[in-house]
């Protein structure tokens, strides 16, 4: 199994530091070489060239019968083998060895079937390349680390605005339309835009249009509520006054389902403009949980594993409930359990569960699995968030359907009267 990597690697800021080190070294590494390459080439030919004009000195010297120069010998001790053999071959050559602990450059010709060799001192040479190595070093890693530091600066000004750019998205993601990145690059036509701005100026204007469209349409939504509301009331008032039969009972039902729907538009219209005030209190939620349900009329099991006190807004949480409850009953098939398990209520049916479209992005106005216009569950969801909770959709074990309304932690419980 392939190690996971923390998650500070996957960063752009990381990514962008790796790959100016990599290039950096890359970069160090190749003039490093060929500097030491070129610098070396020149000093071992300038130590050939007085090594061969010295040995040219103690063959002159040789051949005239003279004193050879200092270090110069027949044959001497600690002559390479590999130089000795060349010159013993008839060739004149050099070679840098240690001798006596010190770098030598060697240059030996042949003399009468024996090798006349000579030797100069190797070691500034040998120094002023070690010394050249340690000062590319050197200057390759204070260039590395400049470099590193001003490209950190540069990515993490950059990275900075990706990230608020990433914030402001999700503030609109989660419903707040008013949230703007406000680049100053996108507000002065005369300067020119990068990409990240470029970015940040078009998530500005989609914000912009989203919130001017749904606004659209929440503004539609409750006008047309509001302007069914009128009919309907009178509508309403005169089907109680038909003769009573089965038509009757038809058209006082469809009244009623309409009137339901307009109530229920508005309630999200309301739900969509965040206008509405929250007002919370201390309730017991076992108790609140028994009365949604017998207001309910329903046959739904009660069942409290353990009891809680929250603070919520009693009007809204009750909302939420009968709707998980009418929605279990209307949909899904008995029994109908209500279990209360701390801030956690679970309403579940025997039925065949939510559709999968459902469980993986909630419940959409208007579509339902079913009969129905699908705004139940919508203001249920809604009225939830409204309260700080959160309610889930899930599949039963065993079969069926499972809303979870998770509500803020409780609270202590009120001291009991004396």
């Amino acid at each position: 199994m392939r190690p996971r990597l923390p998650a500070w690697t996957a960063t752009l800021t990381w990514k962008s530091a790796c790959f100016i080190v990599v290039m950096c070294c890359s970069l160090a590494a190749a003039l490093g070489a060929l500097v030491h390459v070129e610098v070396t080439r020149q000093t071992v030919a300038t130590a050939r060239e007085k090594a061969l004009a010295k040995l040219n000195d103690a063959s002159r010297a040789y051949e005239a019968g003279e004193a050879l120069p200092p270090d110069s010998a027949l044959d001497p001790v600690g002559l390479p083998p590999r130089l000795r053999a060349l010159a013993l071959s008839g060739h004149r050559g050099t070679v840098v060895d240690d001798y006596r602990d010190r770098p030598t450059m060697w240059a030996a010709a042949p003399a009468d079937g024996r090798a006349l060799a000579t030797a100069i001192d190797y070691g500034q040479s040998a120094r002023t390349i070690s010394g050249l190595d340690n000062a590319i070093i050197g200057s390759s890693v204070l260039a590395i680390g400049g470099t590193l530091l001003v490209g950190a600066f540069a990515v993490t000004r950059v990275t900075r605005r990706l990230h608020q750019t990433a914030t402001v998205a999700r503030r609109i993601t989660q419903g707040d339309l008013d949230a703007r990145v406000g680049d100053p690059r996108t507000k002065d036509p005369s300067r020119h835009q990068d990409e990240v701005a470029t970015v940040a100026g078009a998530l500005d204007t989609m914000a912009g249009s989203l919130q001017a469209k749904l606004e659209s349409e929440r503004r539609f939504t409750a006008d047309v509520a509001h302007e069914l509301r009128t009919p309907l009331t009178g509508l309403h008032a005169a089907s109680e006054l038909l003769p009573e039969g089965r038509p009757t009972e038809l058209v006082r039902e469809r009244v009623r389902t309409m009137r339901q729907l307009t109530e229920d538009l508005l309630e999200i219209s309301r739900l969509d403009s965040g206008s509405e005030v929250v007002e919370t209190d201390l309730h017991q939620l076992g108790r609140l949980a028994g009365r949604v349900v017998r207001a309910s009329g329903t046959q739904t099991q009660v069942v409290v594993v353990r009891d809680a006190h929250v603070e919520t807004d009693r009007r809204r949480l009750e909302r939420v409930l009968g709707n998980l409850v009418a929605n279990a009953h209307k949909h899904g098939r008995a029994p109908v359990v209500l279990t209360v398990d701390g801030p956690v209520v679970t309403v579940r049916d025997h039925g065949d569960g939510f559709p999968d479209y459902l469980r993986a992005h909630g419940p959409q106005r208007f579509r339902s699995g079913g009969k129905g216009h699908g705004l139940g569950l919508t203001i249920a969801v809604g009225q939830a968030a409204a309260i700080g909770a959160r309610l889930e959709f899930r599949a039963a074990e065993g079969g069926g359907a499972e809303a979870v309304l998770t509500l803020p932690g409780p609270v202590p419980a009120p001291p009991a009267e004396a």
